[in-house]
């Protein structure tokens, strides 16, 4: 006869089984499984990885302490339509996840602000203020952690950018200053009248507190926030596994400083590091042909005084102090045209849902470009630097007028950016 029949006994046994189980779910599978099979040994990957520098552990689950703890252990994520077009692996570090101003400038003005402070150049309380010549993310950056601190924050940017991007540091409660764009030779050049603002503020004899000058593309706080941050986690998420490092530069600092860690620290052997640069950036031909020299830089060619290039945040006709840190270890170059940008940040949305800016335009550019002269199946990591929305009225505007935003889905990655494979 079946249980079902006699409820006593089949109550019995469902109590029974119950029991049982509330036994196993205590012990734990672990235990269960090795009453049958021996104890469990977890395997030690540690170990596994090449190179000599051992990686930062994964971000905690726990709570963290204030806006500054949602900086960094970004997402190291596999661009999928641009690994399965080149046959190499396409990765991408996801820094528009960081938490104060969505950008890897995150980790600069976080260690820049925190260096000052250790030397006494800033202190909570006191008044203080963060002065910085920026295109705007460093700004936005700086802006949310002075908030944070107990500072407040004056940034110089040049009246061609995006207006998004002041528009939110004035949300942010930060003081902007717009100027015409200008050589750096020029007293009234961004960064140089940052500098000014700077000193004025501290040799004000109406007030004790002080300016302090943030000097992003000098300061060496900018490249090790890097080399101490970005390229530990490059290297504990790839398990070591990096073929080549692509990346544009503005300041520097983050080629620099993950190049410098990569290399230097975890001694990743046949690694490449390349710099993607904008037209009209001189960088490129710095790194190709040792002269910093670009045609758009002819005397009455010029439409700006910068960078003659719709895209923001990368490229400078000028050897920074945190480029230079790392400059020896660059080993190639990729130019991008504005075309290829919009092109390409078409194409990312369009096959990835990745809606990003001009900087990581040309960062995936370059990514495929390097790709392709690595044996299939290689890895290559680069960067997602902050999202479109900081875009829209400029590059993505473009990308608009240029009728990329057309149904037409494009499939032909190659075709598409005139590169050849």
């Amino acid at each position: 006869m079946s249980l079902s029949n006699h409820p006593k006994a089949y109550g019995s046994a469902a109590v029974a089984v119950a029991f049982t189980s509330g036994i196993l779910l205590t012990l734990g599978f672990k235990d269960l499984s090795s009453l049958f099979w021996g104890p469990v040994e977890l395997e030690d990957n540690e170990g596994k990885r090449s190179g000599g520098a051992s990686g930062p552990l994964p971000p905690s689950a726990g709570i963290v302490e204030g806006i500054e703890g949602c900086i960094g252990n970004t997402p190291l994520i596999e661009i999928k339509s641009l690994s399965d077009a080149t046959g190499r692996i396409i990765l991408a570090k996801a820094e528009f996840l960081n938490g104060a101003g969505n950008s890897p400038k995150d980790r600069v003005a976080l260690n820049m602000i925190q260096v000052a402070e250790d030397a006494g150049l800033l202190v909570p309380g006191r008044g203080d203020t963060i002065y910085e010549g920026t295109v705007g993310s460093t700004g936005i950056s700086i802006a949310a952690l002075a908030r944070a601190k107990g500072y407040k924050a004056h940034i110089c940017m040049p009246d061609d950018q995006a207006t998004e991007k002041s528009d939110l540091l004035h949300h942010l409660g930060a003081t902007v200053e717009r100027v015409r764009p200008a050589p750096i030779t020029s007293p009234d050049h961004f960064v140089n009248l940052a500098r000014r603002r700077a000193r004025e503020h501290t040799e004000s004899a109406d007030t004790e507190s002080r300016g302090f000058f943030a000097d992003q593309f000098e300061s060496h706080a900018n490249y090790q926030a890097h080399f101490q941050t970005t390229g530990p986690e490059i290297y504990f998420q790839t398990d070591g596994q990096v073929d080549a490092f692509v990346a544009g530069a503005g300041t520097g600092g983050t080629l620099s400083g993950v190049a410098r860690y990569l290399k230097d620290e975890a001694k990743l052997a046949g690694l490449k590091v390349v710099l993607a640069d904008p037209q009209g950036s001189g960088l490129y031909n710095k790194v190709r042909h040792g002269v910093m020299y670009s045609n758009t830089e002819k005397e009455g060619t010029r439409r700006r005084q910068q960078v003659d290039t719709i895209v923001e945040g990368v490229g400078i006709n000028r050897i920074t102090e945190n480029f230079e840190a790392g400059r020896d270890l660059i080993d190639d170059a990729v130019k991008v045209t504005d075309e290829q940008a919009c092109k390409m940040a078409r194409w990312l949305v369009e096959h990835d849902g990745i809606f990003a800016g001009s900087s990581t335009a040309v960062n995936c550019v370059a990514a495929v470009t390097a790709a392709m002269s690595l044996p299939k199946n290689s890895q290559v990591v680069t960067v997602i630097c902050d999202s479109g929305t900081r875009h829209l009225s400029k590059f993505w505007k473009q990308v608009g007028e240029m009728g990329l935003e057309d149904e037409n889905k494009h499939d032909d990655l190659f075709q598409l950016l005139g590169i050849k494979q």
